[in-house]
């Protein structure tokens, strides 16, 4: 087995060299919402979609009306339209000098551009252009923005965070793993079963890439995943067999014992991890589903790693891997005597810790779903740097147009009357600064400037659309009663046959935000009803699953009370080097639900193996819940530590993205590891007595068939018997 595992993992590195190439970019956008199929009929009726690359021109004399400035401008527009990939380019010179398109002190004006082919295809293409148009002329000053060049930089910026992490957390991985094994040998058999779950999952991604699009930010998760779960299912099979060489038995034996008790409950430990993040697939986004097909892949290769390649390392390894002269391990350290103390007086202990997660917590009720932006990048990134330039210069945000489709009402000089009376009424809605129509600009009601050549792209024998530019508080802030009274103002007046139908960037982003919002209990009950199942089969218990559901959902709040103090709030935002935007992008938060989520489930499926496997061989309640915190407790330190140090990497990054992961998972692991499972859970299972192990006669026979643990059962002796009538353990009688 040990030359198989080399071969895998020589295999591995040669798929997962390519993996990086193979992975794409994804843009916030619905499958099948109505934004997206406006934009293809416009782009199908009208060749006319959604933009998504700009070039602010900056005039350095005068204005951009000057005449040499304007020239300059109309050859920049034409040699943008030259370029490969650019389906479709116009500016402020070609659309009449368009009052959106122009800057406040008339010293800047933008050209945009729609690029064609897939988003991979267009930020490919963009980064092979982008630096040219970065220029400095007698003239004019150049600069490239828009939203396919931020996200574009930010997939560069992630791919140097994934490089930068790989170099920091192996070398640190493997110092917190020799402190607490005192033994190289161990230290590196363990990285080396994370080291290998990245390279297998990278490898897989390859092969997933093949039939589907898979995010390059799965790499991201995919490196800090396979660290984390690779290096905590080693730590929990080797603390066993370790145990199991400290009682006397052979290697061979110790190897099969250890498989045969800590493996099951790694598999089971898996099987929730997996769970939580494969529900990511109920979402109908490439870029979320990308986490679960790497969420997924870590967590097959990480207990491939621990229950077939580490066993046969440890039968090969055997004692190198204990430490030297250690001496032999009691039952009464520091965990035992906390559990106990804690269980003494449940409610002086249980209360106040309560209280503080509670209060920690307490941000989350002012959650606000946002949209991301430019801020997602350093402030000194290029596409920011133009993007703010658009926010502090231009009264809207042309690039964000609000598309407005109308079938049914020809875009002819038929219909003009009726096109110029809807023009209007769309420019007096609040936080609205100009419509654009085949009859011409309007603004606050009335007609700015009257039809020009740019107004062709509006004409259509069967239909006509509204480009409807809103203001930036609009974009920002209301951007929800925005879009609702355009549709309602649209519709007014219409023949019964015509349709109003919405598209754009920010109709985009609604419909993905809707979405996924919408889906969120699908998603969320299914991943507590399944996890809840497999703590039973596990505990055979009813309540115990029920206390892990509160105490994990508690944990939750708690991660999303920092995401929302730090990065909606902007508090540390100078410390962690970042702009706040005043609300919350949903789909980070939703994968770091999904991934916290699965990762406290898998500290609780290893503590409560071990205070299940006290509990059916003493039957006393108190010893066994502070018997199992002591033998557990150590190594879900010990794996906290190290998965926080692996995501921690990410707190520095120069992605706000990267950023909330970073902090929110290291928050909730440490917080889970500490208050959750030296505090309350001893507190919980004091109070709840020996209800903590009851289940209905019909749940029980079905535990008695299915469920598992990680010892033999045993008969219990005198403090079960006398313990039996109050709650007996689920599966026994």
């Amino acid at each position: 087995m040990i030359w198989t595992s080399v071969v895998l993992t020589v295999l591995g590195l040669v798929l997962a060299a390519g993996a990086m190439d193979r992975l794409v970019l994804s843009r916030f956008e619905s499958p099948g919402s109505e934004s997206l199929t406006t934009r293809a009929q416009l782009e199908k009726e009208f060749g006319e979609g959604t933009p998504s690359v700009l070039l602010m021109v900056t005039a350095e004399r005068g204005t951009v009306d000057d005449p040499a400035v304007a020239a300059e401008g109309r050859k920049l527009e034409k040699e943008l339209a030259a370029q490969d990939g650019v389906a479709e380019v116009s500016s402020y010179w070609s659309r009449g000098a368009s009052p959106a398109m122009r800057g406040t002190d008339g010293k800047q004006a933008l050209i945009i551009a729609r690029m064609s082919g897939t988003v991979t295809e267009a930020r490919t293409n963009l980064g092979e252009f982008s630096p040219e148009f970065s220029r400095d002329t007698a003239l004019v000053k150049v600069r490239v923005g828009g939203g396919d060049e931020v996200f574009r930089q930010a997939a560069e910026q992630s791919r140097k965070d994934f490089l930068r992490a790989e170099m920091i957390v192996f070398p640190l991985v493997l110092l917190l793993l020799f402190a607490i094994y005192r033994r190289f040998s161990a230290a590196l058999l363990t990285l080396g079963m994370g080291l290998f779950s990245v390279i297998a999952t990278l490898a897989l991604l390859r092969g997933v890439t093949y039939f589907t699009d898979v995010s390059t930010f799965a790499a991201n998760l995919a490196l800090v995943m396979g660290i984390g779960l690779g290096v905590d299912y080693s730590l929990f099979v080797i603390n066993r067999f370790r145990e199991e060489l400290r009682a006397g038995r052979s290697v061979a034996e110790a190897v099969e014992h250890a498989v045969g008790s800590a493996g099951r409950t790694v598999a089971f430990s898996g099987l929730t991890v997996l769970v939580s993040l494969s529900c990511l697939l109920l979402f109908p986004f490439p870029f979320l589903r990308s986490f679960a097909y790497a969420g997924v892949a870590t967590v097959l290769t990480s207990v491939f790693a621990a229950l077939v390649i580490l066993p046969a390392s440890l039968a090969r390894l055997g004692h190198r891997v204990v430490r030297k002269n250690a001496a032999a391990r009691s039952d009464n350290g520091w965990w035992h005597a906390t559990a106990l103390r804690m269980m003494r007086r449940p409610l002086l202990w249980g209360i106040p810790a309560l209280v503080v997660l509670l209060g920690l917590a307490a941000p989350t009720l002012g959650l606000t779903f946002g949209v991301p932006d430019e801020r997602v990048l350093p402030e000194t990134t290029s596409s920011r740097v133009v993007q703010q330039d658009v926010r502090d210069n231009f009264a809207g945000e042309e690039m964000d147009a609000i598309q407005v489709l109308r079938t049914g009402q020809p875009g002819t000089a038929a219909g003009e009357a009726s096109i110029d009376a809807t023009a209007a009424a769309l420019s007096r809605i609040a936080d609205v600064q100009q419509v654009d129509a085949l009859t011409g600009s309007y603004a606050e009601g009335r007609k700015i400037s009257g039809a020009n050549a740019a107004s062709d792209r509006f004409a259509h024998d069967k239909d006509t659309w509204y480009s409807v530019v809103a203001t930036h508080h609009g974009l920002d802030r209301d951007i929800d009663r925005v879009l609702s009274e355009i549709r309602t103002t649209a519709g007014e007046g219409a023949s019964a046959d015509a349709e109003v139908r919405i598209g754009g960037y920010p109709a985009e982003l609604k419909d993905f935000r809707t979405e996924l919002t919408d889906r969120l209990p699908l998603v969320f009950g299914l991943i507590l009803g399944v996890t809840f199942v497999i703590l039973f089969l596990m505990t055979g218990s009813v309540l115990l699953p029920a206390k892990a559901m509160v105490l994990n959902t508690l944990s939750m709040g708690v991660m999303f009370g920092a995401l929302v103090w730090v990065f909606q709030d902007g508090h540390l935002s100078g410390l962690l080097g970042f702009t706040p935007s005043g609300s919350i992008e949903p789909s980070i938060p939703i994968l770091m639900f999904c991934t916290a989520f699965g990762l406290s489930m898998d500290y609780e499926v290893f503590m409560l193996s071990r205070i299940k496997e006290e509990y059916d061989r003493t039957g006393d309640n108190v010893s066994a819940v502070a018997v199992g915190l002591e033998r557990s407790g150590p190594l879900i330190t010990s794996a906290a530590v190290i998965l926080a140090a692996s995501f921690a990497t990410y707190a520095s990054s120069g992605i706000v993205f990267l950023k909330m992961l970073g902090l929110g998972m290291v928050v909730v692991i440490l917080v889970d590891a500490t208050l959750i499972r030296a505090v309350l859970v001893p507190v919980f299972m004091r109070l709840a007595g020996n209800a903590n192990w009851w289940a209905p006669a019909p749940l029980r026979a079905l535990h008695d068939r299915f469920g598992i643990s990680e010892s033999e059962p045993v008969e219990a002796s005198g403090p079960r018997a006398s313990t039996a009538t109050v709650g007996a353990p689920a599966g026994r009688s």
